[in-house]
């Protein structure tokens, strides 16, 4: 089989690593009518794929009022057939430099020259990843929140404008928001914002301020309800009134600089990482982890059904 020939003109994708990201990517390509290839180089892992596929379908179904043509979906053994003729490749094995890096030099080797192919890393920069490709200008960073069938919001970089425009079609065409970076950095921007969050959850936690589930809340119930309609910038412009974000600065800018100041800067030591898993099992525990992440998905197609219009 010739895996280097150009593809042909249908929408058919290849999803590398079926894990629960992939799964969600598989499902949110096949909605909107593209053929899915999935292979991951662990063969037991094909066992749960389709059920997990299927599930994510069903949370689209219920999201989508109107009925979308669906594509099909095959499992793949074998890594050629996988990526044979493909438009596009989405990448998603386990976050692990070493195992990237070799999966990379393959799919370079095996892979049209023209076919942009996209990782979903959570925090490992376009450099970090790619720099070592000979087709080096076909690779992206494509970063989803999970779970990707269901956030829309995907951050993509490359080095490549054309790449870039074409990543940008194909998300948009599925639906999703897209953003991109002027630079690369680890965590990309999301991350980086959720990751500074639970620092300072970490903190609250390690000082007795308030425990797990009231941290939570003050999230979810408060600040989360409003970051679901406008970012933390507008979220302070609007703070400051009618002035907007110069009236805040004047009545408010000392007051979170203090904030600022008393924020803490935790350690993942061994001391804290058992304090958290005790703490956080002892308040989620009783129920496992497929039933909180069902609740979980109840709950964001209610947010997202409520904010079509916007979407």
């Amino acid at each position: 089989m010739d895996t280097m020939a150009e593809p042909d003109v249908n929408k058919r994708v290849a999803i590398i690593g079926a894990g629960l990201i992939g799964c969600s990517w598989a499902a949110l390509f096949l909605k909107h009518g593209w053929d899915v290839r999935i292979w991951d180089h662990n063969p037991d892992i094909y066992e749960t794929v389709s059920a997990k596929v299927m599930r994510a379908l069903e949370d689209l179904d219920n999201l989508h009022e109107t009925q979308i043509e669906t594509g099909s979906f095959a499992l793949c053994d074998d890594l050629d057939i996988a990526i044979s003729d493909v438009l596009y490749v989405q990448e998603n094995v386990s976050e692990n430099l070493n195992v990237k890096h070799a999966l990379f030099t393959e799919l370079d080797k095996r892979v049209a020259p023209t076919v942009p192919i996209a990782s979903s890393t959570t925090a490992y920069t376009w450099s970090d990843l790619f720099s070592g490709c000979l087709h080096k200008d076909r690779f992206l960073i494509a970063h989803p929140f999970n779970p990707p069938h269901l956030i829309p919001l995907v951050e993509l970089y490359c080095h490549c404008d054309p790449i870039l425009a074409q990543a940008t079609e194909i998300y948009e065409g599925l639906g999703r928001v897209v953003i991109s970076l002027k630079k690369e950095v680890p965590g990309h921007i999301a991350n980086r914002l959720a990751a500074a969050l639970w620092r300072e959850a970490v903190h609250l936690m390690k000082e007795g301020v308030a425990d797990v589930r009231d941290i939570d809340s003050a999230l979810v119930f408060g600040p989360g309800l409003r970051w679901a309609t406008i970012g933390p910038s507008l979220a302070y412009h609007l703070g400051g009134g009618d002035g907007g974000i110069s009236a805040y600065f004047e009545h408010l800018g000392k007051s979170q600089e203090k904030r600022w100041d008393t924020l803490g800067t935790p350690r993942l030591d061994d001391a804290t990482v058992q304090m958290l898993v005790a703490m956080i099992e002892s308040e989620y525990g009783e129920r496992s982890s497929s039933d909180l992440a069902q609740k979980r998905d109840h709950d964001l197609i209610g947010i997202l059904k409520s904010r079509k219009e916007f979407l």
